[in-house]
């Protein structure tokens, strides 16, 4: 299909030239000019632009959101275009955090979870002006199971015996085995299987080839343009948006949305300066700093600190639990000890950071129904060293966080006691290098003359923490501060930065000591911990040389562990009795800590309200900021044009 190319503006950083001016000082003076084009016939003020942080995509024109490996998932493709038949936000939602979207209420299963009834809503049309029916999610599954490679294949041929279509509106899944989170595969966490338009891809001869360009929409835009080399993707909002399911909230407010890659934070904080950048996905906590004392039209989550959202996925220490010394749950103890929070937390985000101690992310309803019940605990919890018992749980680190943040940030931290548990998190574990030389000791280790550690062997103990770099820079703080920690305890820790394609590597197939990461991400909204347990079962387990499957990359194998996993998995979905099996996985995963749980990832998502207003915010949480997140569709009804 033939598109005319139009002409966008050469340089992002001149979209609004003129529009406001920004002098030394960096505050904003409005100035009486003519509507500003992004490119012909589209109106600035007509238009939100956001980052998309997977920066220049290659190749720009590959829309196949259903092949593994594509990078134009964050262009406003699965944020504005495609639609899955369940959404759980992570934060509130807008009326409730569980919207059902293309279907058009909650999966049904029979009482043995064998069989999944989905019934669809009707009245919505992909942008071609075709229907949305049943036979559009039959396709989506049969042609992934049909199809080697695609991103559902395995999981398909996994759950899926047959499927059936009563009428043109329902659909019904017979599973090979009891699954009570069968539904979870179509349900938006970030992302999801989102259904196939079966009219476009049946007559393609290869599904896994086909770039799907231009893609026909399911949700409230459509493809406007895009750049050959991937640095923008304009969308517009679809005449009949009423025929989606995001319609049922009103119009969109935006009748444009650009997606760009804005470049590094410096030049991030000078576009939304500039009121050239309306959503930013995430920036420095220095940028965020610079925003929030310079550019009065800028929020962040918070209005103050900590300003991030915080992310329901938990940055950890991953360890490879089949290497010496690591499979050794005193020594993992012992690393943990070793590791000042507050130090990290610094170097992190400059204390803008969710501390968590146990091994769910302290975001969304967790609070509520893990880390508040649990606290009595945690402070109870007691680890055997020199045969004495010891609590290793320090239930007041988050104040001294506090504390240290407000040296150089001033009035900006909080002072109550309730905002800073809000915002920093409650306790964490001890900073005690004798409590870990103790540990080590009763383990066999000793030290050399230079005080670094000899494993039992009389080898040294040496590791490489492996992170990535300048795609996350906190990460790449957050390890150095921990190797750096580690060092001073004795231990030969060095910092192993890669790239992502090359973590992406090594971290399944278990060539590595140590990792910083995450591992563990939930839905945020519901305490369902399903989400990232499933793979977690020994069912799933691969040995050192064989890529593990999904996010067991520690390789983690206890009993107890497949026999809460199973529980959950033959519980209904909203089942209280879920959330004490959660409880239980808390309570195991403390005590042997096969990773050690550090903070949620605390995502500076910065908007601007110069050209648009009404954006989520943590006192009006209604949808994820995050502008890469599936789940950010929902802002578009609910923002709304600022007067100029």
């Amino acid at each position: 299909m033939a598109r005319k190319r139009i002409a966008v503006l050469p340089l992002i950083v001149l979209l609004v030239f003129g529009a406001v001016s920004v002098f030394a000082t960096g505050k904003k003076e409005a100035t009486k000019v003519a509507v500003v084009e992004v490119a012909p016939g589209v109106p600035r003020n007509e238009t939100i632009i956001l980052e998309n942080p997977t920066g220049r995509v290659v190749p720009a024109d590959d829309f196949n959101r259903w092949r593994p490996g594509m990078q134009s998932a964050s262009t406003g493709l699965q944020q504005l275009s495609l639609d899955a038949l369940w959404y759980i936000d992570p934060d509130a939602g807008i009326d409730g955090v569980w919207d059902n979207s293309l279907a058009s209420e909650r999966p049904i299963y029979n009482d043995d979870f064998t069989k999944m009834t989905v019934k669809l809503r009707q009245g919505l049309y992909w942008s071609d002006g075709v229907e949305f029916t049943a036979d559009d999610v039959i396709y989506t599954v049969q042609v992934q199971k049909d199809t080697p490679g695609m991103a559902f294949t395995g999981q398909f041929r996994e759950y899926v015996a047959s499927m059936e279509k009563p009428d043109n509106y329902t659909v019904v899944f017979n599973l090979t085995r009891p699954n009570s989170r069968f539904h979870g595969l179509f349900t938006v966490r970030w992302s999801a299987c989102f259904i196939m338009p079966k009219h476009i891809f049946e007559r393609q001869a290869d599904p896994l080839a086909f770039k799907f360009n231009p893609p026909v929409s399911l949700s409230s835009y459509v493809l406007r343009d895009f750049d050959p080399d991937g640095t923008w993707y304009l969308w517009e909002r679809r005449e009949d948006w009423e025929r989606t399911s995001l319609g049922r909230f009103g119009m969109p407010g935006p009748r444009f949305a650009m997606y760009t890659a804005p470049g590094p934070s410096d030049m991030k904080v000078m576009s939304m300066q500039n009121a050239e950048l309306d959503v930013i996905h995430d920036i420095t906590p220095e940028g965020m700093i610079t925003l929030a004392r310079t550019n009065p039209t800028s929020r962040g989550w918070f209005d103050s600190f900590p300003w991030a959202h915080p992310d329901p996925t938990l940055p950890s220490v991953v360890f490879n639990l089949e290497k010496e010394p690591f499979n050794n749950r005193e020594v993992r103890w012992a690393m943990t000890l070793a590791i000042d929070i507050v130090r990290v937390s610094l170097a992190s985000y400059r204390g803008a950071a969710t501390i968590s101690a146990i091994h769910i992310p302290p975001t969304g309803m967790h609070p509520e129904h893990y880390f508040e019940p649990l606290e009595q605990w945690l402070r109870d919890y007691t680890l055997t060293i020199d045969g004495q018992p010891y609590r290793p749980y320090d239930p007041d680190v988050a104040f001294r966080i506090a504390e240290e943040a407000r040296q150089s940030l001033g009035d900006l931290v909080p002072t109550n006691r309730d905002e800073i548990r809000a915002a920093i998190g409650a306790g964490w574990w001890r900073y005690d290098l004798d409590a870990a030389e103790k540990l080590l000791l009763q383990n066999g280790f000793r030290r050399n003359a230079q005080g670094m550690w000899l494993l039992p062997n009389g080898q040294p103990f040496r590791l490489a923490l492996l992170s990535e770099g300048e795609t996350r820079p906190i990460m790449a703080r957050g390890a150095s501060m921990i190797v750096e920690n580690w060092r001073e305890f004795g231990i030969d820790a060095t910092l192993d930065i890669r790239d992502n394609p090359t973590r992406s590597r090594l971290m399944p197939l278990g060539e590595f000591d140590v990792d910083y990461s995450w591992v563990i991400e939930t839905w945020g909204g519901h305490p369902d911990l399903f989400f990232f347990l499933e793979s977690w079962h020994s069912d799933f387990y691969r040995p050192t040389g064989e890529l593990a499957v999904a996010r067991n990359r520690m390789r983690w194998l206890h009993p107890e562990l497949d026999r809460i996993i199973e529980a959950i998995q033959s519980t209904d979905f909203d089942d209280p009795i879920g959330v004490e099996l959660g409880r239980d996985f808390v309570r195991l995963a403390v005590h042997e800590m096969p990773i050690i749980p550090v903070m949620s990832y605390n995502v500076f998502s910065v908007v601007d309200e110069t050209y648009w207003e009404g954006f989520p915010t943590a006192d009006n949480p209604y949808a994820n900021p995050v502008s890469n997140w599936a789940n950010s569709r929902y802002m578009f009804p609910m923002i709304r044009q600022r007067r100029q």
